[in-house]
């Protein structure tokens, strides 16, 4: 059996309320025949918000499995997608913000579990504490707005005495919540933020998509011994030699893939296509 034949004409339950079946959706039917539907009133804020409100169970990985596990849970269906997406500053780049995006898929049929994921340093993810209008507007338009909603916090701080206003998309409501918050503000400033969730996100929802492509590469990535699909990369072996001298580096020579179902193992060496890595990435030619 093939792994079209597994998803075909079943249905997928997507857990989200902020729309994100606008990029999934698409991609689900396209790829894999899927019928996909939404639970209606499903409130996805009780497993955290960007604006921290409500603090996110465990990990980005565990908040993105009990979003499907719920989903399955309130339709009766067997096949679940759901997403979450973090942001950080960039590990390795200062000054830089990133997003990573996964996109967890959840079959109580097949009994598999299969992530795709997207980092990307293209996101809007800021915030800025103003004064006046004229900031708040500089701000607004570094971020992309109106197309990116933005965030005003009101009140003493983020964690008493506040009010957060949330998808503000036109000029007049950011000028009604600037000025409230400034009223209430005992200092004088406010503080404000993009709106990171999905739907008023254009530049997160590109990343979510890329994250379901990524999540339809695993699954058409199948075990060749048991077929299972979501073959996947679980380790990296470093040491790709330098092309001058030999030297083992620190890129990747060798990687892992395992089969989560039958614990199958292969080896593939060379996985960016080079045998050889650049001498700039070796410590003897370039200390």
């Amino acid at each position: 059996m093939t792994y079209q034949e597994l998803f075909r004409d079943r249905t997928a339950v997507i857990a989200t309320m902020h729309q994100k079946e606008r990029v999934i959706s698409p991609l689900l039917s396209q790829e894999l025949g899927l019928k996909v539907i939404v639970p209606q009133k499903f409130n996805t804020d009780v497993f955290g918000t960007f604006t921290r409100e409500v603090k996110r169970p465990g990990t980005q990985i565990a908040a993105a499995r009990l979003k499907a596990e719920k989903a399955l849970e309130i339709t009766g269906e067997n096949l679940a997608i759901a997403s979450e997406g973090s942001f950080a500053p960039h590990p390795l780049v200062p000054y830089i913000q990133s997003n990573r995006e996964i996109v967890i898929l959840l079959d109580k049929v097949n009994d598999i579990e299969i992530i795709g994921q997207e980092f990307s340093i293209e996101t809007n993810f800021n915030h800025q504490v103003v004064s006046n209008l004229d900031e708040a507007y500089e701000f607004a338009d570094k971020i992309g707005f109106p197309e990116h909603g933005l965030v005003v916090w009101c009140g003493e701080s983020e964690h008493q005495d506040i009010e957060i206003i949330k998808g503000i998309t036109t000029e007049q409501k950011l000028v009604e919540a600037v000025k409230f918050a400034l009223e209430k503000s005992p200092d004088g400033k406010v503080k404000l933020e993009t709106d990171m969730r999905a739907h008023y996100n254009p530049t997160r929802m590109k990343n979510i998509e890329k994250a379901t492509r990524n999540l339809l590469n695993k699954i058409s990535s199948c075990c060749p011994k048991c077929q299972t699909p979501g073959f996947d990369i679980t380790e990296r072996i470093q040491g790709l030699p330098c092309e001058l001298c030999y030297t083992p580096t620190t890129l990747t020579h060798t990687v892992i893939y395992q089969c989560k179902k039958c614990n199958f193992r292969e080896e593939r060496q060379f996985p960016d296509g080079r045998e050889f890595a650049d001498p700039a990435h070796c410590m003897y030619c370039n200390p």
